[in-house]
């Protein structure tokens, strides 16, 4: 259970769906209801599919490329305190930010859910990295180690498919003022995770 609400909590506040509506409701707008709800389902599976992969399939991929776990979490965290800081800046009420070509490529692609929504928008490099980081946490655990990290992001894609669903409904009971409260909440618990992945990937470094 540990296991479980720690990563549910960390992966929930990088992958930040609520920062993520804005963009989902531009790049959607055209679409039906059904066609929404049709594209937030997928979306998720895109989220589970790759932070999984990432996940059981980390230490292959930092073998091949000679990277240890400790130069991950150092990554990852600064990745993740950068993007927390935007969500900290004053336009904070805009959430997640993608750059303009991306965004204008999308609005004319008829599948948006794999790219820019599902990579990188909610599971990119600062998500994937806080997964990797937790494997020698889980690998402890054992079974349910490995369970509960499963069960967090499936959770973490099930809250964020009825997010985007509800977007529309969210966006307009939030307003800008509470959009921007939260990407500002937010923003501070992903920058003190993105700080607390920095340290403790330099301090095995440091005791070598």
């Amino acid at each position: 259970m540990e296991i479980f609400l720690a990563a549910f909590s960390s992966l929930f506040s990088v992958v930040n769906p609520l920062g993520a509506m804005p963009i989902f409701i531009m790049l959607t707008q055209e679409s039906t209801k059904l066609e929404k709800r049709r594209q937030a389902i997928k979306i998720s599976i895109y989220i589970i599919a790759i932070l999984l992969t990432f996940f059981f399939g980390g230490n292959l991929i930092l073998n091949f490329f000679g990277i240890q776990l400790e130069h991950i979490r150092i990554a990852g965290g600064l990745m993740i305190s950068i993007s927390a800081m935007s969500l900290l800046g004053k336009e904070a009420y805009k959430g997640k930010t993608i750059a303009k070509e991306v965004q204008e490529e999308s609005l004319h692609k008829e599948d948006i859910t794999f790219a820019p929504m599902a990579m990188p928008l909610l599971s990119g490099p600062g998500a994937i990295a806080l997964v990797i980081g937790m494997k020698d946490t889980v690998v402890q655990s054992g079974f349910s180690g490995y369970l509960s990290l499963v069960a967090s992001v499936v959770l973490v894609a099930g809250v964020t498919c009825v997010i985007l669903i509800f977007s529309d409904r969210l966006n307009r009971f939030l307003g800008k003022a509470g959009m921007s409260a939260l990407s500002r909440m937010i923003g501070f618990i992903v920058l003190s995770i993105g700080i607390s992945m920095i340290l403790s990937g330099l301090a095995p470094l440091l005791r070598h």
